[in-house]
């Protein structure tokens, strides 16, 4: 398999694919190794046709021509894919994320059309397969959204008339040595987040907030850190590693994007987790890894749908 060990910038990068056929058997490689499989129905051993950039499935009842594409973050994609390897290594390999306008700038490419790769990169920045964190988790919410005093008259206005909150509950969950996890609460409640994300044998740590209690009758140990006394560590009892993963979010927000809209903002929580959890990666290291997992598809109608 082709290999980014020796890649140390984006300039290496970029000049190793120079062009689509080269960035084409890259992924080949990467997807299928040297057993292709037909994407439609699994059929393996499917043959190349003469441009060289399709594949025939071999199966009676299939027979569907496909590329290395389909069925991932690039297909029907009229960006040349050396520019889509592009973004996914910068997106993947700034500290802070990258803004829809600075990456249009630096790959020739309107706003538009890198906001929308950004966000199909962060859709496979998400677990490909979820697993729940356990032993000593640490477990805190906060809020993610404008003041009102910053917003216009009008937009402060229209949200008050909806009874809509300007601000988004967002959890945090981290296990100590191991992963993180950040994901929009939603209409759920504190506790159901809990148990969607942690095995009943760890000990959850979390502050003294009303809608954790009973979580200590449902898992080995619940502790609660009391902030309103002034008490932010007990022993091996703290929940600051937490806090400082909300800070990568905030961070993010505040100084590259400025802004996030409720409806984008679990992609967001999928980058800054992805960033955590890969923080000690080298750059090439967490490049192959975005790109070993980019199925799925986001459609530009359904990102900009209501």
């Amino acid at each position: 398999m082709a290999q980014l060990t020796d890649f140390k910038n984006l300039k290496e990068l970029m000049a190793h694919f120079s062009n689509d056929d080269v960035c084409r058997v890259y992924m080949e490689k990467m997807r299928w190794g040297d057993n292709p499989v037909c994407p439609h129905c699994g059929e393996s051993k499917p043959y190349k046709l003469k441009d060289g950039k399709a594949w025939r499935c071999k199966s009676r009842t299939c027979r569907k021509d496909f590329s290395v594409t389909v069925g991932t973050i690039f297909e029907n994609s009229k960006v040349k894919l050396s520019t889509w390897l592009a973004a996914l290594y910068l997106l993947t390999g700034h500290k802070k994320g990258i803004s829809s306008l600075q990456l249009g700038r630096d790959l020739g490419v309107t706003q538009k059309t890198a906001w929308f790769i950004l966000h199909r990169i962060r859709l496979i920045m998400g677990e490909p397969e979820p697993e729940q964190l356990d032993n000593i988790v640490e477990v805190d919410e906060t809020y993610v959204g404008g003041k009102w005093d910053n917003m216009h008259s009008k937009k402060r206005q229209k949200l008050r008339d909806n009874d809509a909150d300007n601000k988004v509950p967002v959890m945090g969950l981290i296990e100590r040595s191991g992963q993180a996890k950040l994901t929009v609460i939603g209409k759920r409640t504190f506790k159901e987040v809990v148990k969607e994300n942690v095995e009943k044998s760890a000990v959850v740590i979390t502050d003294s907030h009303l809608s954790y209690q009973g979580l200590g009758q449902e898992y080995a140990a619940h502790e609660a850190v009391n902030h309103s006394q002034g008490e932010y560590k007990r022993d091996i009892f703290y929940t600051n590693s937490v806090e400082g993963f909300f800070s990568m979010l905030k961070r993010s927000i505040f100084g590259i994007y400025h802004q996030v809209s409720p409806k984008h903002l679990h992609r967001y929580c999928s980058e800054t987790a992805y960033r955590y959890n890969t923080r000690k990666m080298r750059d090439d290291e967490r490049f192959r890894l975005a790109l070993s997992n980019t199925k799925g598809r986001l459609k530009y109608k359904n990102l900009i749908s209501k």
